[in-house]
């Protein structure tokens, strides 16, 4: 009977695992379902976007060749325009295309491309270093594709009709993909012949061992030279002569969509023989330092990311490289960067942030950042062709980084808290440099949405915007709190307390979230982790709110008398007016994030700070606040109320995903009362989030 009653549970047991083994299956194979919508949406979306781009606009490299009759034909030379960027031997290819109507052939273009980022995709993701875990192998393939969509150099060669997906796709082919050396190096030389920095691959396959493929990579480089040479003399010699391999293609050398060494070295003032010489030096040196790199990772069973450092260096060393040519550097997102697990998000962040964001969105529109702005992707691939320490498989950290470590979850008051247990309190700062890119990026998407609720421009919503802020005002004289006109009147008599106001009103709304941000960062990282996401998710109900009702703020109403202490007089009959109405939207008033930030600042304060006098100050940061915004005429009485209500709204969002607030291991022996002792359930065993 004990030996029945020993198997019958064995049995039950090994059900449940088989089911609980099931059901994660079942949710890994939908979330694979869910990412793959996710790519084939975005695909759509970029197909939709280029087709509905009118002619003249959209595939504009192909229809350098559009004829009188709406038929592609050549005639003359290839580079009689200057759109034409590509090789001899790539317009040969082209030419049997030229008898295609130009209709059909943007379709067919367009799909074309589409269909070879898929391709791209599923060869990389097939290439990841192995071993590789059953849940990368189902998802990386949809997350690759996505990522490639997304991405400005996909985005561009679908707008401009380019051909720069097919040599990547044919280096990824004859390095990861086909049998035999001879086959991949043909394919690599013909890769070579569309864009000829490629070549940079035939050292690579030469110290690597595959001395047969480099040898074919150059034959086949050759071959295809000679043969489109042999049919195009004229375009051949000005291609490889008059033009010094493409440089003087595609426009200015110094344009800021040319990222490579040249172009920087242009843009930053330097030409002629010192330019050039400069050039070569540092060509070289990126060259040798890349490959060495490249040959190490690619011994160490890295060949992905070998290739990728090889393509990263052969961009950055062409006389031009313009956007669309640019997709070697997300390859490199593959590589392992940081011995910390909450440090291994840094690399990959930052490379889709820079591929994927105009350089604006990266970095402050600020003067002392023009040339690092300028020159932003340009770093990116320079920093994985040279610099960036990618872990090798033998160090201990590759497949094991230090884990994060984990607050015991506190109990919660209702039963479903947290809807999100796998948001766990990590007791470790988070990486600074990822959390300073997601907040000037966050920031920036913020901006932009302002701006884009009323469509654009300022001017667009002015009309509607005025319309609410006669609603507002008349909601207030029925509350009998439209104090604006009597306060902003009684501060302007008053030059010391105006410019009391003034100062405060510009000067403390981004000082005081930023200080109270890094002094958490520094001394509390468990309840900076907190309070980010609280005024993170109060911030994106604000937006929701600047989106659906676009408000002009009592200063921008024409005939309600209000003095704009802050920006002067202002010409009600131009369409825009305002100081800064060139810099953000002026009718984002409702709510009030001016209040809603220093309120989230005055009750994170009052939280968390220990003394008594440390909490009464910074509820004063609040009062100064809605004082300010009220006697400057910026924000109505309302606005306040709307700004108290998102950040109400963003501390229950986050109690709702994440639980209640963390504690360390001090904090809950002094909430048990064992006097700063051991924790009845240390930290480092709370790695599961228990039942509330």
């Amino acid at each position: 009977m004990a030996n029945a009653e020993h198997s019958g549970r064995t049995v039950a047991a090994e059900a449940f695992g088989a089911r609980a083994v099931g059901a994660a299956g079942g949710r890994l194979h939908l979330a694979r379902a869910g990412l793959w919508l996710i790519a084939a949406v975005l695909a759509v979306r970029q197909l939709a976007v280029v087709l509905s781009t009118p002619r003249g606009e959209r595939l504009t490299d192909l229809e350098t060749w559009v004829g009188p009759q709406g038929v592609l034909h050549v005639e003359g030379s290839l580079y009689d325009s200057t759109r034409f960027t590509g090789t001899p031997f790539a317009g040969l290819v082209l030419k049997p295309l030229t008898r295609a109507a130009e209709q059909a052939l943007g379709w067919g273009w367009t799909f074309g491309t589409l269909l070879l980022v898929v391709a791209l995709g599923l060869v990389a993701a097939r290439a990841l270093p192995r071993p590789v875990g059953r849940r990368t192998a189902l998802l990386a393939a949809p997350v690759a594709v996505s990522l490639l969509m997304i991405s400005l150099p996909v985005r561009n060669t679908l707008w401009l009709g380019q051909t720069s997906i097919v040599p990547v796709l044919l280096v990824l082919l004859g390095c990861l993909a086909v049998r035999g050396e001879r086959a991949g190096g043909l394919l690599i030389g013909i890769a070579a012949a569309f864009q000829p920095t490629v070549l940079l691959f035939v050292p690579l396959l030469w110290f690597t061992g595959r001395r047969r493929a480099a040898g074919a990579t150059a034959a086949a480089f050759a071959v295809c030279t000679a043969l489109a040479w042999a049919a195009m003399a004229q375009d051949s010699y000005t291609y490889w002569v008059h033009h010094m391999a493409g440089v003087g293609l595609g426009g200015a050398a110094d344009d800021l969509a040319n990222q490579s060494l040249h172009g920087a070295l242009l843009r930053l003032g330097l030409n002629g023989p010192l330019e050039i010489a400069l050039f070569a030096v540092l060509g070289a040196a990126v060259a040798v330092l890349g490959l060495r790199r490249a040959v190490r990772y690619a011994r160490d069973g890295q060949l992905l990311l070998a290739v990728a450092i090889t393509g990263c260096a052969a961009i950055a060393i062409s006389p031009t490289t313009w956007q669309h040519q640019l997709l070697w550097v997300l390859l490199a997102v593959v590589g392992r960067v940081g011995k910390r697990a909450s440090d291994r998000y840094v690399w990959p962040v930052a490379v889709v942030l820079v591929m994927a964001l105009p350089a604006k969105m990266i970095l402050p529109n600020m003067a002392a950042l023009y040339t690092v702005r300028d020159n932003v992707v340009l770093l990116a691939v320079l920093a994985a062709a040279t610099a960036v320490p990618f872990l090798s498989r033998t160090s201990p950290y590759f497949d094991a980084p230090v884990p994060t470590e984990y607050a015991a979850p506190v109990p919660a008051r209702f039963r479903r808290i947290p809807l999100l247990p796998f948001l766990r309190r990590a007791l470790t700062r988070p990486n600074l440099l990822l959390e300073l890119l997601l907040i000037r990026v966050t920031y920036a998407a913020y901006s932009k949405v302002r701006l884009a609720a009323t469509g654009g421009t300022i001017s667009g919503g002015r009309a509607r915007a005025e319309e609410h802020g006669h609603q507002i005002h008349g909601i207030e004289r029925f509350l009998h709190i439209d104090i604006e006109h009597a306060v902003n009147h009684a501060v302007v008599k008053i030059d010391w307390l105006r410019d009391f106001f003034d100062f405060y009103y510009t000067s403390f709304h981004f000082v005081v979230p930023l200080t109270v941000l890094g002094v958490l960062y520094w001394r509390r990282p468990v309840d900076y982790r907190w309070a980010r996401a609280s005024i993170g998710f109060a911030t994106l109900l604000a937006l929701v709110g600047f989106w659906l009702y676009p408000l002009a703020p009592p200063r921008l109403m024409p005939d309600l008398g209000i003095i704009d202490t802050v920006n002067g007089v202002q010409d009600f009959t131009k369409p825009d007016y305002g100081t800064l109405t060139a810099l953000t939207n002026q009718y984002a008033a409702m709510p009030s994030l001016h209040f809603g930030w220093s309120l989230w600042c005055g009750l994170t304060i009052a939280i968390i700070a220990p003394k008594w006098w440390m909490k009464a100050l910074g509820l004063l940061h609040p009062l100064f606040t809605v004082s300010a915004i009220v006697a400057t005429g910026n924000h109505w009485v309302l606005d306040a109320v709307g700004g108290a209500a998102v950040v109400a709204g963003g501390f229950g969002l986050t109690y709702l995903f994440q639980g209640p607030r963390a504690r360390t291991v001090k904090a809950a022996a002094r909430a048990a009362g064992t006097g700063g002792g051991p924790s009845p359930a240390p930290a480092k065993e709370a790695k599961d989030p228990a039942p509330s």
